[in-house]
């Protein structure tokens, strides 16, 4: 995807990411079996289930969306930060900051 970035001399620079996500199918899977983790969760609020096994169950999809989300944060330094970092592109350490504010908050 072709975009462009301006630097804080005002250069700009238009380049398009190129990287490889080496973990796409282990998100991909763990994302899987978390939306069938979930179903089963919503399942057990309509069965009536006891709350505190509904609340067990939610902390698991909990972790397991954290799980994942530190997969992609990983992934995202090792290919797409290092990159950016070798391009000068410090527009995509902007990004990549909101979004880390954006999820832990």
């Amino acid at each position: 995807m072709e975009h462009e970035h301006v630097l804080a001399d005002g250069t700009t620079i238009k380049h398009s990411h190129t990287h490889t996500h080496t973990q796409t199918k282990a998100v991909l899977n763990r994302m899987a079996r978390l939306i069938g983790h979930l179903e089963s969760t919503k399942k057990m609020i309509e069965d009536g289930r006891d709350c505190s096994e509904v609340l067990i169950q939610l902390s698991a999809v909990d972790a397991a969306i954290k799980a994942v989300a530190r997969i992609i944060i990983k992934d995202h330094i090792e290919h797409c930060i290092v990159d950016a970092i070798m391009e000068g592109d410090e527009q995509s350490i902007v990004e990549l900051n909101k979004a880390i504010d954006q999820f832990i908050k």
